[in-house]
């Protein structure tokens, strides 16, 4: 039998939690929206596609995180995961307009075209499953994961991409629902429902 820890739960219980959480924490929503567009960026424009990734991800990651950490500290949300849905209806509102805000910037400001269409894929993402949440949970974490996954094999060799990227996705799913943040149908939905949203934006775009 495997001995409990202090919190009750088995000890290797306690070190599935741990690692789900260091999942969820590595792959939150705000840290791939700020990674995603300096990589695109760096891939199809150098130093030059490092900066329109700058604005974007400052933009559209940044300030949603500092908002959030801002809002944890005042005890507006429970967590800056925003596991209390009816704390996200308000937070989907502020990235939204950011969202608009910085797809009209790079538009006006003549943006390559890679790097409005990552921006249009936040704005059809969260066009798709913001109001789904109003009535169910669907899974931020597995939409943002599977929409980065498409938008890399658009302009990387697609099969080793989607290979990790099926992997990456599905060890955030586990990792949602293995700390019952979410249930398996919510992150399945939320991987379907971003991945979908990202293929039809840059299909139509690119």
């Amino acid at each position: 039998m495997a001995s409990a820890g202090p919190s009750g739960l088995p000890a290797d219980r306690q070190t599935e939690n741990r690692f789900a959480r260091g999942v969820t924490e590595v792959f939150a929503p705000a840290h791939l929206v700020m990674g995603l567009p300096l990589i695109v960026g760096a891939i199809t424009g150098g130093w030059a596609g490092i900066g329109w990734g700058a604005l974007a991800a400052g933009l559209c990651g940044g300030i949603p995180l500092i908002v959030i950490v801002a809002g944890v500290r005042s005890g507006r949300f429970a967590d800056k995961h925003i596991t209390d849905r009816a704390h996200r209806p308000w937070l989907i509102g502020v990235i939204l307009a950011l969202v608009i805000i910085t797809m009209t910037l790079m538009v006006t400001l003549g943006a390559p075209p890679v790097m409005v269409a990552g921006v249009a894929v936040m704005l059809a993402t969260l066009t798709v499953t913001g109001p789904i949440t109003f009535w169910w949970k669907i899974s931020f974490h597995t939409a943002v994961a599977a929409g980065s996954v498409v938008t890399l094999a658009w302009i990387l060799p697609p099969v080793p991409v989607y290979a990790a990227g099926i992997v990456l996705t599905a060890a955030i799913a586990w990792s949602r629902v293995v700390i019952r943040d979410h249930t398996p149908a919510q992150t399945i939905a939320g991987a379907v429902g971003g991945g979908a949203a990202s293929w039809l934006t840059l299909t139509a775009l690119l």
